[in-house]
């Protein structure tokens, strides 16, 4: 009797110790899961800001794009007009 009074008491010890151990752990765990989630929102908020400045430069792009085609075609009426220019001095 004595014997299993012994190993009861060691196997309640040893219990009640891992149970301490693993209350423990899962405390870490939890601390570093919001962690990790602290820093997917900051991580997510950087995103978007880099989408909206990756979508302005996109919307300058194309503008830049639009003025730069309009100033081409001003460039080659600009120098179609010379060549007639030209043209008519020369038969004069």
């Amino acid at each position: 009797m004595k014997k299993l009074l012994k190993f009861a008491v060691i196997i309640v010890t040893a219990g009640l110790a891992v149970g301490c151990a693993s209350t423990s752990d899962v405390e870490g765990l939890q601390t570093q899961i919001d962690g990790l989630k602290s820093d997917l929102d900051k991580t997510s908020s950087a995103v978007a800001g880099a989408q909206s400045a990756a979508n302005d430069a996109a919307a300058r792009a194309s503008a830049a794009e639009a003025a730069a085609e309009r100033a081409a075609g001003y460039a080659e009426e600009t120098n179609s007009k010379l060549d007639r220019l030209f043209k008519k001095s020369m038969m004069k």
